[in-house]
């Protein structure tokens, strides 16, 4: 009977033996063709990674780890003395790559459209119950292989380290890049699967229009050429009315123009120190001088029907300057003439935009020429201070100052944000820069949105916009469920896929 046993053993440890040569081999053509389709294509292979919601932040360093590690664990599988080493090699990396899956499906904040590699045509769980099985079969050969019955245990602690090694790293790169990511990002995008799908268009006939806002669920749009009338696009985006309107005053505009903010219309021109609003339902009436002479400005963000913060010239100084107006019972003007810039140079380095998130009544400010957001309160008071992935903290600005007094600049600038709008915690910025790892010809083809959360204060992500033949995108508007642009005389409409609108703030 004992011999029977015996020779059953050596029959299985037969069998062990040569199923280890073979799943040596199998090894051998898997990581040889995956390191060269790599190399191969070296350049989408390392696009590939930046767009990894797990591993975007060490992209440039893991496409050459990856290559190389799969050359040299089949380089080792070839010989026999040093079979073993590989086998546990390939074990410790097929647990790595199918940890990586695991947490793509379950704990990434997207799923990219494809993992590539070998099996690029695999779907993501079908990759994963490859790679599982690739972990059992390494693991059996490598315990396994050989005579030497003495040592069974030692392999396998040596191959539960192996494992617990390489799903540890694997963590702690996930962790570690999402914070990079998120909070020190070296300027590496990702682009999540179609966070928008075009859904509808409209031809407004004419590319001077901008958007005023939207409410309850149509759009209202506005045209410098036409400064009292505003434009309703009904929610199907079929018929567009005309609204004409009474400023109910006689002053003389440059550039008047309207925002909504919770059901009100607000009118302003800051070369005429006059705010006018008027309620949605009520624009058949004349519109309401909310103030007048208090202040010049260029900018504003109605917080209230009382309460304003405007972007002002310091015209002594030469700075820009953010102000805060309230009309309860005497009006004040308060300016912070340094919250933006403390150089005298006409305002080229303070320049940016002013934004409101009408959602959560948040008050912001985006720079165009440098990787700085604030995050205001109703005073013109910072209450926070954010950046955006690009890594230009200080303006690449060169400002001559004239013989007038005048400051112009004598060099094209670094543009760094071209256009910024912000909702429900989310900010949505027009980038100009092309960031590591992209395609130039995607750029030449669509403009780039960057997505910031304000709660966080970090990266989400970003997606493409389509030029419209050879116009490009030059406004964007926000709703609940869609995202919308004009671009040329076309407004087009994209539905927001729930990876997008699950990052929005709900008001409580």
């Amino acid at each position: 009977m004992s011999q029977f046993y015996s020779i059953k053993n050596a029959d299985m440890k037969t069998l062990i033996n040569k199923l280890a040569i073979y799943a040596s081999y199998a090894f051998i053509l898997l990581f040889t063709y995956a390191a060269g389709s790599k190399m191969l294509d070296f350049e989408n292979f390392q696009v590939q990674l930046a767009q990894s919601p797990l591993l975007s932040a060490y992209a440039g360093f893991i496409s050459y780890a990856v290559i190389i590690i799969e050359v040299m664990i089949a380089g080792v599988l070839a010989d026999p003395k040093v079979r073993r080493i590989g086998l546990y090699a390939s074990f410790g990396l097929m647990v790595a790559f199918t940890v990586y899956i695991f947490l793509i499906l379950k704990y990434s904040d997207f799923v990219p459209c494809s993992c590539g590699g070998i099996l690029e045509k695999m779907g993501w769980t079908e990759h994963l119950i490859f790679n599982a099985v690739c972990v059992v079969l390494a693991l059996i050969t490598s315990v396994f292989m050989g005579k030497e019955r003495a040592h069974g245990w030692s392999r396998i602690a040596a191959a539960a380290l192996i494992a617990v090694f390489s799903a540890g790293s694997m963590v702690a790169l996930f962790l570690s890049s999402e914070y990079i990511m998120k909070k020190e990002n070296n300027f590496t995008r990702r682009f999540p699967h179609h966070p928008i799908l075009e859904e509808q268009s409209f031809d407004l006939g004419v590319n001077s229009f901008y958007f005023v806002g939207n409410h309850k669920g149509d759009l209202y749009l506005g045209n410098p050429s036409n400064p009292f009338r505003i434009f309703k696009l009904d929610s199907l985006m079929q018929k567009m009315d005309t609204i004409n309107l009474n400023p109910g005053s006689n002053f003389r505009f440059k550039n008047l123009r309207y925002c909504i903010v919770q059901g009100n219309l607000y009118g302003f021109d800051g070369t005429v120190p006059v705010i006018y609003s008027q309620s949605l339902d009520s624009l058949s009436m004349p519109l309401v001088v909310r103030s007048s002479n208090q202040v010049y400005f260029d900018q504003l963000v109605a917080v209230s029907p009382s309460q304003y913060l405007l972007r002002v010239e310091d015209y002594a100084s030469k700075r820009l300057g953010i102000a805060s107006l309230s009309l309860l019972e005497k009006p004040q003007v308060a300016i912070n003439q340094t919250l933006l810039s403390n150089k005298a140079d006409g305002g080229f380095e303070g320049d940016g935009k002013l934004l409101y998130d009408t959602a959560l009544g948040d008050i912001y400010y985006m720079f165009y020429y440098k990787n700085t957001i604030l995050k205001l309160n109703a005073s013109a008071k910072i209450v926070r201070k954010m950046k955006t992935i690009d890594p230009y903290d200080k303006p690449a600005l060169k400002v001559k100052k004239l013989k007038d007094g005048r400051s112009k600049m004598n060099q094209p600038s670094l543009l760094i944000n071209r256009n910024m709008m912000a909702y429900k915690g989310l900010l949505f910025n027009h980038a100009n820069l092309i960031g590591k790892y992209e395609s130039k010809d995607l750029w030449k083809k669509n403009s780039v949105i960057d997505v910031y959360m304000t709660s966080s204060g970090g990266y989400w992500g970003s997606f493409y916009v389509q030029h419209r033949k050879k116009n490009k995108m030059s406004q964007m508007l926000m709703t609940d469920h869609y995202f919308y642009i004009i671009s040329g005389n076309e407004i087009v409409r994209y539905r927001c896929a729930q990876t997008l609108t699950s990052s929005f703030i709900q008001r409580e």
